[in-house]
């Protein structure tokens, strides 16, 4: 008899494991991040009351975060760089079978964003021969499977210490002129520090990728939960290993110059639903 009861008690928490990775996390995020609806920034769309998730949010394609705040459900939503203006939707699709989803529109306003001319000493680095356009193109692929991580099981993190100390340019957004050439907006937040500055892990998370890439350098990817991703560029060495789970405050690695840069400094950039969205929006400070 006893043993029958141990085997159903095992059972019964099998099940609720299970249970708990199908819905995702269920827990309040400590805190959602600051709200901007603009171009590079983030909304935060209401979905009601409940017990359990109302269902998948999904922007673009890319699954969103779905967290509790209080009573209420929340979709963190990240919006890219070249979000149009205007009226924008997400879906819900809903938890229960042969549901129909349901539209979630809101507006997105203008952002103007400045522009940087940057001069790059390597040649390389602004005009690619063929074969370094092959390299980027492979890198291009494991970059973006890593932005685009979806872990159910982890409780993103939406607030965030800064991984370095050193000033913080407001570069996020800028169309970027290399050598008089233009180039793609800039995607994060430039932190300006010595080379062999430690860089620490702004909040919990699992390394997800690490590699030294053509235009990042030495590069540093980390999960968050539910799709938001962390990714730390241009270091002088890597501390850490995919599959590795970190705390925050643990080292990743130190700053340095690799990569396309005009000298030393962090580059940071974080994805929510794969759009890289303005890191100060999630800055505790």
């Amino acid at each position: 008899m006893k043993q029958r009861s141990h085997t159903m008690r095992e059972l019964a928490a099998t099940l609720a494991l299970v249970a708990a990775l199908v819905a995702g996390p269920t827990r309040a995020a400590d805190s959602l991040p600051t709200e901007a609806r603009v171009p590079g920034g983030i909304a935060i769309l209401d979905l009601g009351t409940g017990a359990a998730p109302p269902g998948e949010v999904v922007f673009n394609e890319h699954r969103a975060p779905v967290v509790r705040d209080g009573a209420r459900w929340m979709a963190v939503v990240g919006l890219p760089l070249d979000t149009s203006e205007g009226e924008q939707l997400a879906m819900l699709r809903p938890a229960e079978p042969g549901a129909t989803p349901r539209a979630l529109p809101f507006v997105v306003g203008p952002k103007r964003y400045e522009e940087q001319r940057l001069t790059i000493k390597n040649q390389r680095q602004v005009n690619p021969s063929p074969e370094d356009l092959e390299r980027i193109a492979r890198e291009r692929e494991r970059i973006d499977a890593a932005l685009g991580t979806y872990s159910r099981e982890r409780l993103p993190a939406f607030r965030m210490g800064a991984p370095v100390n050193g000033r913080r340019s407001s570069s996020f957004g800028l169309r970027r002129f290399f050598n008089g050439e233009p180039r793609n907006p800039h995607s994060g937040m430039d932190i300006a520090a010595a080379e062999g500055t430690p860089i620490l892990a702004p909040a919990g998370g699992r390394v997800v990728e690490t590699g030294d890439f053509f235009f990042n350098g030495l590069s540093v990817f980390l999960d968050h939960g539910s799709g938001v991703v962390s990714m730390y560029c241009h270091l002088s060495r890597i501390d850490v290993a995919p599959g590795q789970e970190v705390d925050a405050g643990e080292p990743l690695g130190l700053v340095g110059a690799t990569g396309r840069v005009t000298g030393p400094h962090l580059h940071w950039g974080v994805a929510i639903n794969r759009a890289l969205v303005d890191p100060a929006l999630l800055l505790r400070d």
